[in-house]
């Protein structure tokens, strides 16, 4: 990083308060004030898992849906690991009407995690998938 970049990055303080008011406002269902918390973050840690992860979790929240998958994408370029990730993505296709993509997410969230709200998910999919088959 040059000097330049460093100096237009916000303090570490600034940018830890930043993430922890988001996360406040994600848990108090504020979405888009969170989002507006989370700007300056989203710009300055393009490669922080953390941060793509509550804006995700934002943009579902309030609806928008596409940029919620992209954001849960990113997480899982940067952290295939991520159970929550990939789960809260097959969260996402699911509600755009992507139930096979979001089944794969799904068992894929619950392999590596066997939570019953995984388990529960994959079978309300599933049901899903039954019904529109013809």
């Amino acid at each position: 990083m040059t000097d330049a970049a460093a100096a237009s990055q916000p303090p570490e303080e600034s940018r830890f308060h930043a993430f922890r008011q988001a996360e406040d406002l994600v848990g108090r269902r504020r979405p888009l004030d969170a989002l507006k918390a989370l700007q300056p973050l989203l710009e300055s840690e393009t490669d922080k898992p953390s941060v793509h992860l509550l804006a995700g979790r934002a943009y579902f929240h309030s609806a928008q849906l596409r940029r919620a998958e992209e954001a849960f994408t990113r997480v899982l370029e940067l952290d295939p690991t991520d159970h929550y990730a990939r789960f809260i993505l097959g969260r996402t296709l699911q509600r755009l009407g992507r139930f096979v993509e979001a089944l794969a997410q799904m068992r894929m969230a619950s392999a590596m995690n066997p939570v019953p709200e995984y388990l529960e998910a994959i079978s309300e999919v599933k049901a899903h998938i039954a019904l529109r088959e013809p």
